[in-house]
């Protein structure tokens, strides 16, 4: 799969990602950012032309997620602090053709078209950015923890779910909540564990506990703080 690359639409931005493995044009609509999925040969004009006849869609689902989401204490505005890994960092917007999300100089800079619809288009690119370092983040932390508890995951992705942090399916497959990456570096490394676990333990035993508690000592106090702190996450 290539880098990907982004188009402005009309009032939102498009993330636009080629793969051999399709071959038809896919798009999708999830945390209010838009994203097509395209063959790697695909023209740029054709992609374009995709969009425009899709604009109306693309929008209903936008508008669907944001009455769908609650409401954001955040205002999406120069200064604000957001949270990464337990640390706060101020965002800096700057006017100009979009780019994804950098954090640079302890700032988290974003860079896009003046629109009036500008605070969301500053959400779905945090969450973009959020989302791709949960990804690199997580498929790090799970091959160091494997080895420890011993057992060897068959992927791991990134969703969004409604009220967990993280599951375990039936074919070895681990899943996390984009919305870990804003703890600190030892919550995050309690989820990966307590996932982890499950491939042993496909239940909440004493047994499987004992399992998290050899390699997380305070799993409890990870437990609390999640279920204490977490619930405030605020994107």
């Amino acid at each position: 799969m290539s880098a990907p690359q982004y188009m402005q639409g009309r009032g939102f931005v498009v993330e636009v990602i080629r793969t051999p493995r399709i071959k038809s044009a896919r798009l999708q609509v999830e945390d209010g950012a838009v994203a097509i999925i395209v063959p790697l040969a695909l023209p740029s004009e054709r992609i374009k032309k995709i969009l425009n006849e899709k604009t109306r869609w693309i929008k209903e689902k936008l508008y669907l997620h944001q009455q769908a989401v609650p409401v954001s204490g955040k205002e999406f505005v120069s200064g604000e602090a957001f949270p990464y890994l337990g640390r706060n960092y101020r965002l800096k917007i700057e006017a100009g053709a979009f780019q994804p999300v950098k954090l640079k100089q302890g700032r988290l800079l974003v860079t896009l078209p003046k629109t009036g619809d500008t605070p969301q288009l500053v959400r779905s690119a945090l969450i973009r950015w959020y989302r791709s370092q949960a990804q690199q983040r997580f498929a790090q932390k799970v091959e160091r923890y494997a080895k420890i508890v011993g057992v060897k995951p068959a992927a791991v992705d990134i969703k969004t779910f409604k009220s967990r942090w993280g599951s375990c399916n039936v074919k070895g497959e681990i899943l996390f909540h984009w919305k870990v990456i804003l703890a600190p570096h030892r919550i995050v490394d309690y989820v990966v564990v307590h996932e982890l676990c499950h491939l042993k333990h496909h239940d909440h035993s004493a047994a499987f506990w004992k399992s998290v508690e050899r390699v997380i000592p305070d799993y409890l106090e990870c437990k609390e703080w999640l279920k204490r702190v977490g619930a405030q996450f605020d994107v």
